[in-house]
């Protein structure tokens, strides 16, 4: 039973890992990879991923939807809660004044943190009213395409 259980769960993480790099997010899976991706010049969409429901039926759809706009990140990362711990403690540690939260969205730009949309903006949430929080924030801080 536990063997099954623990097929069942690296398939669902597999699956959620290729949903949002399909997209076009780039996965970040050592603490060197997270500093080098978030302190490159320009904006930083991040997007910690994870296998909780809220993850799966809003939070990667509203990230793939949110890119159909005309000003987006220039730069595209996740980082998996709970996978790649190392990661996500990294790039938590950029999110100065928020506490830990999967799934989540950071904005950043030239390696400093302009917003966040937390767990609790995106559970309970509609997919497209995720998506407008997205895309208000780009409307702020990033450029056109």
């Amino acid at each position: 039973m536990n063997m099954d259980f623990n097929l069942f769960m690296n398939d669902v993480v597999r699956q959620a890992r290729q949903e949002i790099t399909h997209a076009g997010f780039t996965e970040l899976t050592t603490p060197e990879e997270v500093d080098e991706a978030l302190n490159k010049k320009g904006t930083a969409l991040v997007m910690v991923n994870s296998v909780c429901g809220c993850a799966g039926g809003i939070a990667r759809p509203a990230a793939m939807h949110s890119l159909h706009y005309d000003k987006r990140p220039d730069h595209l990362v996740t980082v998996f809660a709970g996978q790649d711990k190392e990661a996500t403690e990294k790039a938590r540690s950029y999110f100065t004044g928020y506490p830990p939260s999967s799934p989540s969205f950071a904005l950043l730009k030239d390696g400093k943190l302009c917003t966040m949309i937390e767990r609790h903006e995106i559970e309970g949430h509609e997919p497209m009213a995720v998506v407008q929080k997205l895309q208000d924030a780009f409307e702020k801080y990033c450029e056109e395409v």
